[in-house]
């Protein structure tokens, strides 16, 4: 099998698992910040990369992703602050672990659960995406366009809690896309007589404003607030984790593991939504169901499973169709491009050896953060606190500041930077979705693309979109999924109104 070439080809390389290595440390303790998240390091580092190889590149942030999102349940457990959204499922029951004194157990179990979690979603990847890629092959630009237009009426209505402000926010994403010239007439649109926005928005700058300034943006706001360590003690008994203890916690793990992974492969759904799913129906399932939300250990390892196992199937989207399932699969397209690989279908015939290397990167990056966690998980959680926010953030800031610039040596560069980081501070403001809005900005370039493709290839204009069965199918899915949402948020509102009498 292909893996297998992949991993002899990582083995033997060792300045490569050195990156993997690097990437491992990085992500866990990125994810352990409290308000700072892996997609922002991603973003962050994103420039570095344009120096390295095109598989170290790609390793080095694909396995940030990885970690980061293991790295989250530290902070959950030992702050009661999610490193990332999707450790918020966690700390339900991880953090009474951890006023119990058993913070220390309560990581063993995350660790655990997040490794089975992330190994079951990269073998699927592994096992189904080239037969993905081989029917995306089968699909013409009509169908193509069907699917980005599904995805984006997914993500806006999905991710976040109103669905106008997410659609507002997708349709945001492609309206900044637009900016530059015409890629088939070359006219001018939406650059105010502008000469440095003739070239567009670059993706680097605005992501780095998105993630990293808006986060700092809101950690300035919410400097007043602390955390404070609660101590994993030293209590070995409280603190080590038996079979005995760990075994009533696997049939949640592998449950939660196929629930991940499915939700993986839907764009937009993401990892905070397995983890919360996942939760719900170990809680609905467990025979003590009375001691979730009071410190079980089935409540800290199924979301954690869960949210792990997004991981590997959200690259299939990614992968096959150019379609990024997550805000560090859209980052990772912009590694892509800028080694010069072509995402799509014809992915697998053109660079199979590097995706099936990249697969065995995270597979050993999954091995890395796992022992590293297992032992050191506590020692993260006390480095944390002895780094001072007012020391941390500035540092975070003036990089961010460097690392705009050097992508493209471009001083325009850092004022779309800018104003990308006050756009994502008021977007958290008032509810819209920054990560719906990069995802949108991504996906709008090959939208436009297999949208003009297909109306030229159409003697009935737009109803070539209703008369191919596949890309009618993908079209009532979007629709569907959007009338599906607006119901769901209907009766809740509904639910919380009677609550409320």
């Amino acid at each position: 099998m292909d893996i297998f070439a992949g991993l002899a080809t990582v083995l033997s390389d060792p300045i490569l698992l050195g990156w993997v290595f690097l990437a491992a440390v990085v992500g866990m303790i990125v994810g352990a910040i409290p308000g700072l998240t892996a997609s922002a390091a991603i973003a962050m580092l994103l420039p570095l990369t344009f120096y390295m190889e095109p598989l170290p590149a790609l390793a080095f942030l694909y396995v940030i992703g990885k970690s980061g999102r293991y790295g989250g349940s530290i902070a959950a457990i030992l702050f009661n602050t999610p490193g990332t959204a999707a450790s918020a499922a966690t700390q339900i029951d991880g953090y009474p672990l951890a006023r119990q004194g058993k913070a220390g157990k309560a990581m063993k179990t995350a660790t655990l659960s997040s490794v089975i979690g992330d190994f079951t979603g990269e073998i699927l990847l592994i096992l189904g995406v080239a037969w993905i890629a081989a029917l995306a092959l089968k699909l013409g630009p009509p169908e193509l366009f069907a699917v980005f237009f599904a995805a984006f009426i997914v993500i806006g209505s999905v991710i976040g809690k109103s669905v106008t402000r997410g659609l507002a926010s997708a349709a945001l994403g492609v309206l900044v896309n637009m900016i530059g010239l015409d890629p088939i007439s070359s006219t001018e649109r939406f650059t105010f007589g502008s000469f440095d926005l003739t070239n567009g928005i670059s993706l680097v700058p605005l992501m780095i404003g998105i993630f990293v300034l808006g986060e700092v943006f809101a950690q300035i706001e919410a400097r007043g607030t602390k955390t404070a360590l609660v101590p994993d003690g030293d209590d070995a008994a409280r603190n080590s984790l038996s079979w005995s203890e760990y075994k009533p916690c696997l049939p949640h793990v592998i449950r939660s593991s196929f629930i991940g992974a499915f939700i993986g492969m839907l764009p937009g759904l993401g990892s905070a939504i397995a983890a919360f799913v996942a939760y719900g129906e170990g809680k609905r399932r467990a025979t003590n169901s009375s001691d979730w939300g009071k410190g079980a250990l089935e409540g800290v390892a199924a979301p954690e499973a869960a949210n792990n196992a997004v991981s590997g199937p959200s690259m299939a989207p990614l992968l096959t169709l150019g379609i990024p399932g997550s805000t560090i699969g859209a980052i990772l397209i912009g590694v892509f491009l800028i080694h010069g690989i072509q995402i799509g279908p014809t992915l697998f015939l053109t660079s199979r050896d590097l995706i099936y290397a990249l697969f065995a990167c995270g597979l050993i990056g999954i091995l890395m953060y796992g022992l590293i966690g297992y032992y050191g998980a506590a020692l993260v959680g006390r480095f944390i606190t002895r780094i001072p926010t007012q020391v941390l953030y500035p540092i975070i800031f003036l990089t961010s500041f460097v690392a705009a610039y050097t992508s493209r040596g471009n001083l325009f560069d850092v004022y779309v930077m800018v104003t990308a980081g006050f756009a994502g501070w008021a977007m958290r403001k008032l509810d819209f979705n920054p990560a719906a809005f990069v995802i949108s900005f991504v996906l709008a370039g090959g939208a436009e693309e297999t949208f003009r493709q297909a109306l030229l290839l159409s003697d009935n204009g737009m109803m070539i979109f209703v008369t191919r069965p596949i890309a009618l199918l993908f079209l009532v899915i979007g629709i569907a999924a959007l009338v599906l949402r607006v119901r769901g948020r209907r009766r809740q509102a509904r639910d919380h109104a009677l609550e409320d009498a």
